[in-house]
């Protein structure tokens, strides 16, 4: 699960730096597609979430679930904030609060997502 988070997490790195210079090819396609764009940071950024939750969710079981989940929707939002304030500053790039906003629902929806995995699974073991 570790390594899947972190491949996933340079997935969506490149993904950024490739949309920094304007150089997306066949992912550009997405935007063509009405709120693809909103969608793909929705999904993203939640699978993200949801991937590194998990990993760090069943690597320190002495640590709450709630806990660990808030602490890693903290960071992120952190993160994917400046990485959005960031598009200012690329030609091809633009701001844009409503691509925050999704992917700040991302976030949410699959932290939410991984402590019901976490319940159903500890549930299972007892």
């Amino acid at each position: 699960m570790k390594w899947l988070a972190f491949l996933f997490g340079l997935f969506i790195l490149a993904i950024i730096v490739l949309a920094d210079k304007g150089s997306l090819g066949i992912l550009g396609v997405v935007n063509r597609i009405p709120f693809g764009d909103k969608a793909g940071h929705f999904i993203l950024y939640g699978i993200l979430t949801l991937l590194i939750d998990l990993t760090l969710i069943r690597s320190r079981p002495d640590l709450s679930p709630n806990l660990i989940v808030l602490r890693c929707a903290l960071i992120l939002a952190l993160l994917i904030g400046l990485e959005e304030f960031s598009q200012q500053y690329f030609p091809k790039r633009t701001f844009d609060l409503v691509d925050l906003t999704f992917s700040y629902l991302g976030v949410i929806f699959f932290s939410w997502v991984a402590l019901k995995m976490d319940y159903h699974r500890q549930g299972k073991r007892q």
